[in-house]
C-alpha cells in the first residue's frame, strides 16, 4: 500500500490517503513523528499502529482538554473520551492523567460531595446516589459525606428560603415537598420543618 496523499483538516488532523483513496482522518502531530509521507509504503501493521497511536495521543489531549476545565471522575473521563475514540484509547489516557497526579478518585469525590451538599442543597442519600453515578464506590461516597457536617432540616430550610418566598398555598407547598423529594429528604425532615411556616 502507497500512501498517496496526507491533506490538512480541522483541529490537528490530517486526511491519510492511500492508493488514492481516503482512509481516514489521523492526527497530523502522530503521522509527521512516524514519518508517515506521501510516497511511503505501508503495510496493514503500520496502519493498526499509526491507528493506535494516534487514537492515544486525541484521547489524552481530549483529557487534558476535559480536566483543565473541571474535575472528574476515572469513570466520568473514560465515557467522556469514549465519545471520540476507542475504548483502549480512553483506557490508557486516563490512567496517564491518573500517573501524572490529574486525576484522583478521592480528591473529586471530596470536592464533588461539599458542592452537593453546601451548594446543591441535596440530602447526604442523594449525594451518595450522584457520587455513584460519576463512579464513586458507595464506601468511598459515604465516607467523603460522614466528614462534612449538615443538618438536614437546616438543609430544607435553605432550599425552601431561597426558592419559595411564600408557602402559604397548597399548589407552591407540593411543589415544595416534591423538589425536597427529588433532593433526596425524607418525608419526616420535610414534615417537621413545613410546620413551621403554618400559622
Amino acid at each position: 500500500m502507497l500512501i498517496t496523499a496526507i491533506e490538512p483538516r480541522r483541529k490537528a488532523m490530517a486526511a491519510l490517503y492511500i492508493d488514492g483513496e481516503f482512509v481516514m482522518n489521523l492526527d497530523a502531530q502522530t503521522l509527521l513523528e512516524n514519518r508517515f509521507d506521501v510516497g511511503r509504503e505501508i503495510d496493514d501493521e503500520d496502519l493498526h499502529e499509526i491507528i493506535r497511536l494516534s487514537n492515544e495521543r486525541r484521547a489524552k489531549e481530549k483529557a487534558l482538554w476535559l480536566i483543565s476545565y473541571r474535575d472528574h471522575s476515572k469513570k466520568e473521563l473514560k465515557e467522556k473520551i469514549q465519545r471520540t475514540c476507542d475504548a483502549d484509547a480512553a483506557e490508557a489516557a486516563v490512567e496517564r492523567m491518573e500517573e501524572l497526579g490529574l486525576l484522583n478518585d478521592a480528591t473529586f469525590a471530596q470536592r464533588y460531595a461539599r458542592k452537593l451538599l453546601l451548594e446543591k442543597r441535596m440530602s447526604k442519600r442523594a449525594a451518595v446516589f450522584e457520587l455513584s453515578r460519576k463512579g464513586i464506590d458507595k464506601e468511598t461516597a459515604e465516607a467523603v459525606l460522614d466528614e462534612i457536617e449538615v443538618d438536614p432540616r437546616e438543609q430544607i430550610r435553605a432550599v425552601l428560603a431561597k426558592k419559595y418566598r411564600s408557602l402559604e398555598d397548597e399548589k407552591t407547598k407540593r411543589r415544595a415537598v416534591a423538589a425536597l423529594q427529588r433532593l433526596g429528604y425524607g418525608w419526616d425532615d420535610i414534615k417537621a420543618v413545613l410546620s413551621e411556616y403554618e400559622t
